[in-house]
Formats: structure tokens, sequence, C-alpha cells
């Protein structure tokens, strides 16, 4: 039986930024069109982001189910809530006690920024809508980008750890590179298309839960090709 790992001389070829375009022909032609950010409203998928934080998702979903069997899941519902009542309906996501600490800071922001409207949220200029969102308690790139993009409609590129795990052992960037470098590589190779940020990086996920797990699964994978 033939060895899933890449050989040596599979492991000098690097990874081109100029290829970000074609990797996600590939991996679109294998898997079709993902369709993501599972949640019914916008308000969910941004607390879905911050639930979703050092956890799985199957575990965020017992937490959103909670929220909406107790009818929680909307900004005012949130708000006439105790920050205890809301860690218990949040448990199965874990660390529930920061995490309800970390949602009523965003519904904080929430309320300064459009009193709970998530329209004239969307209104604002993109860039500043991010750094607004990275000055709030316990919301990192990865989650503002989450939200930017999956809740709001905006542009932004999601970097996260299953995006360093590929493009690193590709030779792409260093799996070390801070956040903002990562995404500026996506950013700059990549047309600045809405439906393409968001369906690259559910194809991602897709990858890497598929075949570049831990113990890599390299010659079945679609990205095989660029080795």
């Amino acid at each position: 039986m033939r060895s899933s790992k890449p050989t040596r001389s599979q492991k000098k070829r690097k990874l081109k930024s100029a290829q970000l375009g074609e990797v996600y022909a590939v991996l679109k032609k294998s898997f079709g069109h993902q369709a993501w950010w599972p949640g019914d409203t916008p308000f969910e998928v941004m607390v879905g982001a911050i639930l979703t934080q050092n956890t799985a998702w199957t575990n965020v979903e017992k937490a959103i189910l909670n929220l909406k069997k107790a009818k929680k899941l909307s900004f005012g519902a949130l708000r006439r809530i105790s920050k205890k009542e809301l860690a218990q309906l949040i448990r199965p996501a874990g660390f529930f006690n920061l995490k309800a600490d970390r949602l009523r800071c965003f519904l904080d922001f929430l309320d300064r920024e459009c009193r709970g409207d998530l329209q004239k949220l969307r209104l604002k200029a993109m860039p500043d809508l991010r750094e607004k969102l990275l000055a709030v308690k316990g919301i990192g790139p990865e989650t503002a980008d989450s939200m930017l993009l999956y809740a709001l409609g905006k542009r932004s590129f999601v970097i996260d750890a299953y995006t360093r795990r590929i493009f690193s052992r590709h030779g792409l960037v260093p799996v070390t590179a801070h956040y903002e470098t990562w995404r500026e590589v996506f950013t700059r190779a990549l047309p600045g298309d809405l439906d393409l940020y968001n369906d690259y990086h559910a194809q991602i996920v897709r990858t890497a839960k598929n075949y570049c797990r831990k113990a890599p699964r390299c010659e079945s994978c679609p990205l095989c090709r660029f080795f």
C-alpha cells in the first residue's frame, strides 16, 4: 500500500498566491458550492460566531437550539435576561460563563452602534466596522471576519486554523505568520467577490475535515496536484 504522505520531491513544490483562484476552482468542482454559514438570521450567525470559539459546531448547535426553545435568540430578548440565565442556555458550547460575558459585550456594541438593528449596521463601511468589532471584548479577527462576511454581507476574507493548516503545508505562508499577513495574501490574490469569499472559506473547511487532517490523506485530496 502506498504511503499517503507526500514525497520529499513533492514537498519542495510551493503553492504561489497566483494559484489561489485555481485552487478554489478545483475545490468547487470537487465538492460543489457550499451553503454557508448555517443560521436562520444574521443575528443568529453573529451569535454563533462567538459561541463557536474553541468548540465544535455540534456543541454550538445545541446552544443555539436552547436559545431558540427559550425564545431568547433575538437582540431584545438577550438584553433582558441575566448573565447567569444566558450562561446556562449556552452551556453546551463550553466556556459558557466566558462566552456569556462576550455575548453581553457584543450586545452592548450593537446597542451603541445601531440599537440592535443589523440593517443599519450593514450600511456602515467595512473597514471602520471591522475596526469597531475588533475593539469589542472577546471578538478577534476570525470572529469579526466571520460576522462581516456571513452575517453582514461584507467582503472580508476569513482565516482560520484550517486555512493555516492546508496552505502552510503547501508552502504558501508560514503557519506562525500573523493573521493579517494571511488575510492579505488571499485578498490580494483574489477578486473582491462576496460569493467567492463566502464559498472559498467553506471549501477550505470541507477540505480540511475530509483530507487535510492532522494525519493527512494527501493522495485522495483534490489539492494533491499542487504538491
